[in-house]
């Protein structure tokens, strides 16, 4: 896997010119979860929302929710990059909060 140093990975996204789509509510985030699924840059996206503690919108095929537990239950990580790409995307402790796979593995 390879890192996208700075804003670099977002001109890599499969959200690109979709953003409205990832501020679903209730059942629609299904689809915008979808939208995460074989993007190329999943990790830096997701690093990119738990870095900076970003609480709205899917990043990273996570959802608000999803994103502020694996917060709460890490609050000791500050770098978030480094561990999900070390992990193949998966928090550590917390594989039921991997950066899914187009399976949805």
């Amino acid at each position: 896997m390879t890192a996208l140093v700075g804003e670099d990975w977002a001109v890599h996204a499969n959200c690109g010119g979709r953003f409205d789509e990832l501020f679903a509510e209730g059942a629609a985030q299904r689809k915008a979860r979808g939208i995460c699924m074989g993007c190329p840059v999943r990790v830096e996206c997701l690093a990119e929302a738990l870095d900076n503690r970003i609480n709205w919108g899917m990043w990273g095929g996570l959802t608000e929710r999803e994103r502020r537990k694996i917060l709460r239950e890490n609050p000791e990580i500050t770098g978030w990059g480094d561990i999900l790409r070390a992990h193949d995307g998966k928090v550590p402790g917390g594989a039921r909060h991997a950066v899914r796979s187009e399976t949805g593995a």
